[in-house]
């Protein structure tokens, strides 16, 4: 007889493996293609190397109306454009990305002299209530290979009604460290105060978080042990390869405004399995968050168990549930934070062992669209993708669809 703990794994399992199936796999590609201005552009750029089809990876997405801005970081030599959309109507499963704002945006010069509204290399991007783009630009080009820091790193900011750039922000020198690598970006902004908002970005590399006030136009640097990686959670298989990192906070997630005007920020390490919470009142305040008296401010909501390691994370605000990858269990799962997180409170909504390996991305949209994308960047970065097969891959399915009968619900 099955005992009640088998009973129980099995139809999480099943429940798991039904939810894949309902995934809308929107879009799919073996290697990406771009909308090129002509035949001939396409043909001079793979010639010279501007373009090398098999170093385009997509890593990020994030959805305005009937655009879905897709990201492909400079990790090797022959990105063609860093900054892209695909249209969502009329559906084209193997679109081919569009450069936003522009070609000219995306290219880079020579001489490295980018023009203000440029973008050289960004890995995620957040669209916010106020109809703008807000992109985190590392400024670094071929970051595998030698490693050109082609522009500071700067938050890039456009209007999404007339595709054109709001503010350029470099990151002051009291943001950066060493080791400062910057992957990803959230945007906290109350209706009708659009003047008003704050991005928060993760430091992966140097265990940090940059506060950008759009209201002050400036920045601080805020400092915390729990933004540090797990040395015991740095071990990741995943399709078929192992390899050991040390990502430090990674995945971010606001709450709806809470009854004091702020919203609780979750957050974790991307080696680690456990996490973690602050007010955005704390971080909004420059002097509070960059006192090392806040150290209790911040607090640990659980722990998501073995193999839980996750990139990116987001929350629905309707339900408040939180969303995020589950990198070594080929998967995404839920978390309602009304119950303390533990193993049997984190549900996987989807998993796939072939279709999600390496869920990289996640966005839940206005319409409560939850959006997923998977890319195999292990093989990427560690051997090669085999052009002949479908290695990319963008999923949608609606909330409600994906907690339906999970502990989230």
């Amino acid at each position: 007889m099955l005992s009640l703990h088998r009973i129980l794994l099995v139809a999480g399992l099943l429940a798991a493996v039904s939810a894949a199936g309902q995934l809308d796999e929107i879009f799919s590609w073996n290697q990406l293609e771009f909308a090129w201005p002509n035949e001939q552009a396409k043909q001079e750029a793979l010639h010279s190397g501007a373009y090398i089809p098999a170093n385009n990876l997509p890593l990020g997405l994030a959805r305005w109306k009937n655009k879905l801005f897709v990201t492909v970081p400079r990790w090797k030599a022959g990105v063609a454009s860093s900054l892209n959309y695909v249209e969502l109507e009329p559906r084209n499963n193997t679109a081919a990305l569009i450069p936003y704002p522009s070609w000219k945006a995306n290219i880079i010069p020579k001489d490295n002299k980018i023009d203000i509204d440029s973008v050289v290399s960004t890995f995620r991007v957040t669209v916010d209530s106020c109809d703008r783009l807000w992109v985190m630009d590392t400024g670094l080009a071929d970051i595998l290979g030698e490693g050109n820091q082609v522009a500071k790193p700067a938050l890039v900011i456009y209007d999404l009604n007339t595709d054109k750039l709001i503010k350029r922000y470099e990151f002051q020198p009291s943001d950066l460290k060493e080791d400062s690598f910057f992957a990803n970006v959230v945007v906290d902004v109350n209706p009708g105060r659009c003047d008003e908002a704050f991005a928060y970005v993760p430091d992966l590399g140097a265990y940090g978080l940059v506060v950008y006030s759009c209201q002050e136009n400036t920045s601080w640097r805020v400092q915390h042990n729990f933004f540090h990686f797990d040395p015991l959670k740095g071990d990741f298989n995943v399709g078929g390869l192992n390899f050991q990192w040390t990502d430090g906070v990674f995945g971010l997630a606001l709450s709806a405004i809470q009854n004091d005007g702020y919203r609780t920020m979750y957050f974790h390490p991307l080696a680690s399995t456990k996490e973690f919470s602050v007010s955005t009142r704390v971080l909004q305040n420059k002097t509070i968050a960059t006192d090392p008296h806040s150290y209790y401010l911040f607090k640990i909501e659980g722990e998501k168990g073995d193999l839980g390691q996750a990139s990116a994370s987001d929350l629905d605000e309707t339900t408040g549930v939180v969303f995020m990858t589950q990198l070594n269990r080929d998967a995404v799962a839920c978390w309602n934070p009304r119950k303390p997180l533990s193993p049997n409170t984190l549900a996987l909504v989807a998993q796939d062992k072939e279709r999600l390996i390496f869920t990289n991305d996640l966005k839940i949209d206005s319409e409560q669209n939850l959006f997923i994308l998977s890319d195999r960047m292990p093989s990427f970065l560690y051997t090669e993708l085999d052009p002949n097969m479908v290695n990319y891959r963008i999923f949608r399915i609606k909330v409600a669809d994906a907690i339906r009968g999970t502990v989230c619900e």
